[in-house]
């Protein structure tokens, strides 16, 4: 995970950088409830400059997602 992604991340999620980890998970802390998910879409958008589809923002319940669901629009996260 990049740098910025862990930025965006602990932005969009109001934790600390140290607990954005690979295995941070949608609900799996208090922090990634749904307002913070939607939240996070849009400094992905933001930050990266791609819109993201509907079925992918679905797709990113985890980090591992996120990363996979960026290069479908061409972000080396």
């Amino acid at each position: 995970m990049s740098p910025k992604l862990q930025e965006i991340l602990s932005t969009a999620l109001a934790l600390p950088t140290d607990q954005i980890t690979d295995d941070l998970a949608y609900q799996s802390v208090p922090e990634w409830d749904s307002m913070s998910h939607m939240i996070l879409i849009a400094e992905l958008e933001s930050n990266y400059s791609i819109t993201i589809e509907t079925e992918d923002l679905l797709e990113m319940t985890d980090v591992n997602n996120v990363i996979t669901g960026l290069k479908k629009y061409g972000v080396e996260a």
